[in-house]
């Protein structure tokens, strides 16, 4: 079954130099533009990290220091990247609580603003472990009959995603709506304030944290309580985005605060994870 767009969606996977947005970095990326009338545009480009890469993340993706010694750095490709983005919705695999993040804070060291509120988000894992509970390579298998070549080349990856997804809308005709926005919805695991997910719309529309000590706890009663919390947090090792988003929960608190649909919020959460 073909995806039935509004507008386009963008599935992406990344290899990185490991698995924390914080301090980790792209040395992949491979997009998969799918338009409305069914046109595809694929890009795929290699990315000097600007550190070595662990030995641990070359044995997984395969990509060595030599293999991006003389690619561009993320900074470099982040404006063009950023306008093959816009417009579109994302979609991948794990993407909600990996490759967004990590994107999300490639740009943002790279000082390139890309606005992602109003985006569609499909995470087709999330859909299959709803489903079926398995990886990749077991859902590519299961839904496709067949093995990824490449497995973890960004490009074969991204690529066995997009066909799994639409394996997905034929099994499942009664259970999926072939429309982004309910995909988006139906694959959100969290309604998270930050990509990263340390902080969480709860049940009531309230931030709260969802991590550590305080988890489960509105982040303005912790700041009320314990206003050392939001030093602590700005001094760690947090993503930038996750410490943009908790400096302006900490203004909201202080100004009386709001929720996922107020005019601080801007609904991130409910949308977007």
């Amino acid at each position: 079954m073909e995806l039935n767009l509004k507008r386009p969606i963008i599935f992406f996977d990344i290899e990185s130099t490991g698995v924390e947005p914080a301090k980790d970095h792209i040395v992949e990326i491979s997009l998969i533009k799918v338009h409305p009338n069914g046109d595809e545009e694929v890009k795929t480009r290699r990315i000097n990290p600007g550190v070595p890469i662990p030995a641990a993340a070359t044995a997984i993706h395969g990509i060595t220091d030599d293999d991006v010694k003389d690619c561009p750095t993320f900074p470099q490709i982040a404006k063009s990247l950023a306008a093959f983005i816009a417009g579109a919705d994302l979609a991948g695999y794990n993407s909600n609580k990996f490759d967004i993040p990590i994107l999300v804070e490639e740009f943002m060291r790279a000082g390139v603003e890309i606005d992602l509120n109003g985006k569609r988000f499909v995470d087709v894992q999330n859909i299959f472990h709803k489903m079926e509970q398995r990886t990749l390579a077991a859902a590519y298998k299961f839904y496709c009959g067949a093995e990824i070549e490449h497995a973890h080349s960004a490009e074969a990856d991204i690529r066995a995603t997009y066909e799994v997804l639409k394996a997905q809308l034929d099994r499942y005709p009664e259970e999926l709506k072939n429309d982004v926005a309910f995909l988006a919805d139906f694959s959100r695991m969290s309604r998270n304030v930050d990509f990263a997910g340390r902080i969480a719309w709860n049940d009531e529309g309230v931030a709260v944290f969802n991590f550590g000590k305080h988890k489960g706890r509105s982040v303005a009663e912790v700041f009320a309580a314990e206003p050392s919390y939001y030093s602590w947090m700005m001094n760690g090792d947090f993503p930038l985005e996750t410490k943009q988003v908790l400096t302006r929960l900490r203004l909201e608190a202080m100004q009386g605060g709001v929720g996922p649909e107020g005019n601080g919020g801007k609904g991130r959460g409910a949308e977007q994870q």
